[in-house]
């Protein structure tokens, strides 16, 4: 929901260190891949309770995978990178609520597995979408230029990040937080499948 209008805020700087870091030979895969390692390291840090070492993982990560793109873009960008990104950026999505449900088994397994079939349904709608705008040649540029068409919804990025930070702020919390998010995970799951129904009829 927040994504598009964060855009014009995160574009101007991220664009200049990209530009920085293409005149040191800086990769798009070799961000994604960083980005990747982070967030792996971020959800061992989750599992074994270091809730700020997982915090400045979060951020890590997160800088890291807004700035692959910006810098694919400042050379040349491929599918290969576009699919990569995608990828990477749902191991770390997954796994934020698998370290919680790794540290604190009986009571935060269930909530982050109803947490995680929130994510499921919304990658579904959002990659149906995608491929449906793709075969359609309908594109968005909303929010930024993307390997493939992004669907909006009221769980986006910005909400998911916030969300997590909330979480590794207020451990304590993670049960709640968690089942909130499923809420509106599925209610976004909805409401993209009706825009897609009255779209794609």
């Amino acid at each position: 929901m927040l994504d598009a209008a964060l855009r014009r805020f995160i574009d101007p700087p991220l664009n200049a260190v990209a530009r920085h870091l293409v005149r040191r030979g800086v990769t798009a895969d070799a961000l994604t891949l960083a980005g990747l390692a982070v967030s792996v390291a971020t959800v061992v840090a989750i599992a074994l309770g270091v809730y700020a070492a997982a915090l400045a993982g979060v951020a890590l990560s997160r800088l890291l995978d807004g700035l692959d793109g910006p810098v694919a873009r400042c050379t040349a960008p491929t599918d290969r990178g576009g699919y990569l990104d995608s990828v990477c950026d749902y191991v770390f999505y997954a796994g934020v609520p698998f370290g919680f449900a790794l540290a604190e088994p009986a009571t935060h397994a269930l909530p982050a597995a109803a947490l995680l079939a929130g994510f499921l349904l919304t990658c579904a709608s959002f990659l149906a979408f995608a491929a449906l705008a793709a075969k359609r040649g309908v594109e968005t540029a909303v929010r930024g230029r993307k390997s493939f068409f992004y669907a909006g919804g009221l769980v986006e990025g910005t909400e998911t990040i916030a969300l997590f930070v909330a979480m590794l702020v207020f451990p304590g919390w993670f049960p709640t937080l968690a089942w909130a998010g499923a809420a509106a995970c599925v209610l976004t799951a909805v409401l993209r499948t009706l825009e897609a129904l009255r779209r794609f009829a």
